[in-house]
This record gives C-alpha cells, sequence and structure tokens, in this order.
C-alpha cells in the first residue's frame, strides 16, 4: 500500500514538472511564439479578405461576362462560344481572364465540349483534363468526351479507359449503357471481340431497360458470330 501512495506520489511530482517546464519554455519564448499566433492570424484575415475582397466580386464579374458564350454554346455556335463575337468574350478569354474563379474552371469544360464538336480533339481533350468537376453528372460527362475525342484521334487504348471512368463514375441507367455501348465499340474497332460480349452482356443484364438495353441483343449475335 505504501508502494502505491509513494508512485503517485511521483507522478504527480512528474506532471508538476513537466507543467513547470512547459510554462517556463512559455516564458522564455514568449516574444516568438506572440509572433507565430499573430502570423497565422494575419494569414487567415489575408485569405478571407481575399476572398471576400476580391474573389467574390471577381466570381460575380466572370459569371457576368461568361452569360454570351454559354448562349452561343446552347445554340451550337461552338466558334462563337469559344472565341467570342466582339461584344461578348468567349470561354477561352474566361479562362485567361478569370482563371481562379469557378467560372472560369466551368469554362475548361465547355471550351473541352467546344473544341470536340469542331473537331479540335487535341484542345478539346487538354481543356477537359483541365476543368476540375464536383458536379458528378458533368464530371462523367467529361471523363466520356475524353473518351470520345480520343476515339476520334485513334487511340484506342486511352478511349477505352476514359470510357471506363465514365460507366463506373456515376452507375445510373441512362448514362452507364450509353458508355459501355461506346467501350463495346472501341473493343471491336480493336478486334477484342472477348471484351465486347462481356461489356454488351453487361448492359443487357445490368440495364435492360435503358435504350441500348434494348437494342443490344443484335449486337450480342454479332460478336458472338464472330467469335465463331
Amino acid at each position: 500500500m505504501s508502494k502505491k501512495h509513494q508512485d503517485t506520489g511521483q507522478g504527480v511530482e512528474s506532471v508538476d514538472s513537466m507543467l513547470s517546464r512547459s510554462e517556463q519554455y512559455i516564458e522564455d519564448n514568449q516574444k516568438s511564439l506572440s509572433i507565430i499566433v499573430g502570423a497565422i492570424a494575419l494569414i487567415v484575415a489575408a485569405y478571407l479578405g481575399y476572398k471576400k475582397f476580391y474573389l467574390a466580386p471577381l466570381e460575380q464579374e466572370a459569371t457576368s461576362q461568361m452569360f454570351g458564350a454559354e448562349q452561343y454554346f446552347e445554340k451550337d455556335s461552338f466558334n462563337l462560344a469559344l472565341y467570342g463575337d466582339g461584344n461578348y468574350i468567349g470561354f477561352l478569354d474566361v479562362i485567361d481572364e478569370y482563371g481562379l474563379t469557378k467560372s472560369g474552371n466551368l469554362s475548361h469544360y465547355y471550351a473541352g465540349i467546344s473544341y470536340l464538336q469542331i473537331g479540335e480533339y487535341k484542345q478539346a481533350i487538354d481543356h477537359l483534363k483541365r476543368f476540375d468537376a464536383d458536379d458528378i453528372i458533368i464530371s462523367t460527362i467529361a471523363l466520356g468526351a475524353i473518351g470520345d475525342a480520343y476515339t476520334e484521334l485513334n487511340d484506342y487504348d486511352k478511349a477505352i479507359q476514359f470510357y471506363e471512368k465514365a460507366a463506373e463514375k456515376n452507375p445510373n441507367n441512362f448514362s452507364t449503357p450509353i458508355y459501355l455501348k461506346k467501350l463495346g465499340l472501341v473493343y471491336e474497332e480493336t478486334g477484342n471481340f472477348e471484351k465486347a460480349l462481356e461489356v454488351y452482356e453487361k448492359i443487357e443484364s445490368e440495364y435492360p431497360n435503358s435504350e441500348e438495353g434494348r437494342s443490344v441483343a443484335q449486337d450480342i449475335t454479332k460478336v458472338k458470330h464472330k467469335l465463331q
């Protein structure tokens, strides 16, 4: 029992000693610690000020400037959407002038799709890869569009890679069978009929009510014939 009391006393003494050392350290380094705390507070204040007084107004301006390009994009006027018309700036200018904003980021997506539509596939890939999407639907479309661009460039290995990503990103009855069908077609193009069959059968079993699912039986028959 006495040993237990002795150990407890030593423990209290050790804690007291540690607290004393901590207090002494703070006292000895009070100036340095004050500078560090002040620097952190200054950084936080600067960041909050940057967001409120610079980035927020810039974001609002970018959204306004982007309006004309979006209108042209919706009308399939992709060159005007990219380069502007003299009155409204295009997505490329939004990227250059407002690259730090959400609108600047979204303009990479619009620019990528626009380039894809006018046959500039390398530029499409570049912009779509630079697009950072939080929205799972748009990010899925971007991945599929990169697959489309690689397909047009006959880079089938990368096309397969991005179609697979698009199909797996957000499994659903609408977009997933679309990208699976494209994946199957690329496998056919490369002569990999076993993989094409595997993809088509997945559409048939997992997405039978989709548009692709209702017509995939003929694709399965075609591929099986080629495997004979």
